[in-house]
This record gives C-alpha cells, structure tokens and sequence, in this order.
C-alpha cells in the first residue's frame, strides 16, 4: 500500500515576495538585475532622496570579465539633479554597502518627472477606557455588556474622526454635516 503525501498548507506570504516575483521581468528589461534596486530604494538611500530620484536602470560593463562595476541610471527631478550630482558617492557607497559588494561604480543622472511617493498609512490607534467610558455614559444601559462595550468603541472611534474633521476644517466655513443634527441630540 503506497502512502500518500501529507496534504501542503497553504500559508500567507509576505507581499513583498509577490511583488518582487511580479516586477521580475520588467526590471529584467530594463537592466536591473536585482528588484531590490527599486523595491528597496528608500531604505537604500533614504526617504528624502528617494522622493526626487528613482532607478531606471543598471548598465552592466560589455565584457564579462571587466573589472569595472555598473553604472545606475538614476532619473531626478530637474532642480535636485546637482545636489544629487554632489551625493552621489554617497549613493554609491550606500548602495554597495546594501547589496554587500561593489556593484555600482558611477551614477548617472537622467532629469525627469519622478512619480511622488505614496503617502504611508496612518497607524491605527485604539480608543483608551476613558473615551469609551465617557460614550458609553452618553449611551445608557444595555442588556448584552459586549454590545455595550463594542457600540461604546464604536462612538469613540467616530467621535475621534469628528474631532479631526473639526480641526481641519477652515475657519467660519461650513462642513458637508455642519447643517445636520447629531445622533444623540433630540
């Protein structure tokens, strides 16, 4: 009787891993041998640099036994092209330093649009047993102590929301709800 293979779990992988596998390719084409180069720009050369600059690609020397490394291509917006003219051996160094052995020798520079960078996501905070406490009055009693505690949270994560809403509205001008009346006025 042969015994079969005990069946594989499928596990979550990090996104990282897809997107490197997915951008492969068009790196690839585009003379950039590891994806890393793109995917880890900014932590390669910080986040301030890599708002200007982006990689476009890795020319690699013609013969194979060169002893000269590669040259990056690097596209910068046009007013920042000099001050990363003057931190280039930086870059140079920094990039070297990332991948553990000199592969970039020279950086070229190549002005262009450079695409703005996401903005990162706002961490999510949880309401403290104070803003629950002080919905949770303002709510009266229930049956199920869970639902209570749960619609309490609720109300504090949307009273938190509210309360930027206010902030960042302009001064004397009227809000999408300002016309409205709250939930819990009568």
């Amino acid at each position: 009787m042969s015994q079969r293979p005990a069946p594989r779990r499928s596990t979550p992988r990090p996104l990282a891993d897809l997107i490197d596998a997915a951008i492969a390719e068009s790196c690839r084409q585009r003379g950039i041998a590891s994806v890393e180069i793109v995917t880890r720009w900014a932590d390669i050369v910080g986040d301030a640099l890599a708002a200007r600059a982006l990689p476009i690609k890795l020319a690699w020397p013609a013969r194979a036994q060169a002893e000269e490394p590669g040259v990056l291509h690097v596209r910068v917006e046009g007013g920042y092209a000099i001050e990363l003219q003057h931190e280039a051996p930086l870059v140079i160094e920094r990039v070297n330093q990332y991948f553990g052995w000199r592969c970039i020798g020279r950086i070229a520079l190549r002005q262009g649009p450079v695409p703005a960078p996401r903005a990162k996501t706002r961490r999510f905070v949880e309401p403290d047993a104070g803003e629950c406490a002080q919905v949770a009055n303002r709510l009266g009693d229930f049956e199920n102590p869970e639902l209570a505690a749960a619609l309490a949270r609720l109300g504090a994560l949307v009273a938190r929301e509210r309360g930027k809403a206010r902030e960042e509205a302009p001064a004397g001008g009227r809000t999408a709800g300002s016309g409205r009346r709250d939930f819990t006025q009568r």
